[in-house]
């Protein structure tokens, strides 16, 4: 990410006055607060405190198990022992980036992609380019894809398949798929050159940090080393937690996920309505598709008359009070055209996403007509959009 486009977001963050769209954020209100706070103590008060001490760099025999069995569920051929429990996802693309590509080497992805997935690749000398012919390691999300909403079409799966190389399968928004159950990962057409990546980060909660990584066997004993040089093992404690919230614990059952679920996309699913019909209402030359899933609207504004830079429009949008993530940070080569935004509904008030629409067009609009005007917009002190 831009560190001007950064500075912007991070003061944005913190100004109650604004109406973040931006970050991707689970909804707070969707945290099992009580369940988490009675797994907490729960793990605690068990013998010698496991949950306190070092463990394996696999991580935990239980949610190993867990993860294998939803795969399975849908159609990949995967045991506990396939899988490495890693700190949230970003660890697992990062290990898994270290794994099939080398400085200097192209990884393709597409025309827009999760931004710290691309800053993984700069980091390491990997060159992000937008197609998938040619490079040698493919990073894709099929399911749900981040910013866009959508999910891969059967033919440009099959066209991915048909590949040779390598392919990372970012799997983080499988499960909040608004139409139900998530679609067969690639993983389970192609296991020995898939290397399949999930978290509990957007269905459970990010502050746990419980990701995993299902690498070909062929690549796991590398992989775990890779883990175990980087922090020694995922957090004990939060894998305690996860897995007694989970799985239960002496006779008594976990929690329903798949009831868990069902609330989460009813949830999202009508937060990505309301944000989509304000959008069409306040800004009706955007374009946008309603998503299938995840947490964001991907939209792209009309070519205005004069052109209209990006970090200024997301200045002036921060100063009319609701902040967005600005297309730029989603391409492979920062282009800031066609100007786009991600509009997240996951954690604003829903209550505020009409205010939040005509805050946006409000800046759209000044930015067209006075790119340089310097007239301040007044904001209320805070600004409390009823939930919904």
């Amino acid at each position: 990410m831009g560190a001007a486009i950064d500075e912007v977001l991070r003061a944005a963050a913190g100004d109650r006055r604004v109406i973040g769209l931006a970050g991707g954020l689970p909804a707070e209100a969707q945290f099992p607060k009580r369940a988490l706070a009675m797994a907490f103590l729960r793990v605690l008060r068990r013998t010698g405190t496991p949950a306190l001490q070092y463990g394996w760099a696999e991580g935990s025999a239980g949610l190993r198990g867990f993860v294998a069995d939803r795969l399975a569920q849908r159609g990949a051929a995967v045991a506990a022992d396939d899988v490495i429990i890693t700190s949230g996802a970003q660890q697992a693309i990062a290990i898994a980036l270290e794994l099939t590509a080398r400085g200097g080497d192209q990884v393709g992805v597409g025309a827009e992609t999760y931004p710290a997935a691309l800053e993984l690749m700069r980091a390491r000398r990997l060159i992000p380019v937008a197609r998938w012919s040619g490079p040698r390691v493919r990073y894709v999300m099929p399911a749900v894809h981040n910013p866009r909403g959508d999910a891969m079409g059967a033919g440009v799966r099959a066209e991915l398949l048909a590949t040779r190389g390598l392919i990372i399968e970012d799997d983080a928004y499988a499960e909040l798929r608004f139409d139900g159950p998530p679609a067969r990962p690639l993983l389970a057409d192609a296991p020995d050159r898939v290397l399949h990546v999930g978290t509990l980060s957007k269905t459970l909660s990010p502050g746990l940090r419980i990701g995993w990584l299902v690498a070909p066997r062929r690549l796991r004993a590398r992989a775990l080393r890779l883990k175990q040089g980087t922090d020694l093992q995922a957090s004990s404690l939060g894998q305690a937690i996860a897995e007694l919230y989970l799985l239960g614990d002496q006779g008594e059952p976990g929690v329903d996920w798949e009831a868990r679920l069902r609330r989460l996309r009813r949830f999202y699913r009508r937060r990505a309505t309301l944000l989509a019909r304000a959008l069409a209402a306040h800004l009706p030359a955007w374009r946008f598709t309603a998503p299938a899933g995840g947490f964001a609207i991907w939209a792209e504004a009309p070519e205005p008359e004069r052109p209209i830079d990006e970090l200024g429009f997301l200045r002036a949008a921060v100063a009319a009070g609701v902040a967005f993530d600005p297309g730029s940070i989603f391409r492979a080569d920062r282009a800031a055209r066609p100007l786009a935004a991600r509009l997240c509904f996951s954690a604003a008030p829903a209550g505020a996403f009409e205010e939040a629409a005509r805050r946006l067009a409000l800046a759209w609009l000044r930015c067209g007509k006075h790119r340089h005007a310097t007239e301040k917009i007044v904001l209320p002190k805070t600004f409390s959009g009823r939930e919904g």
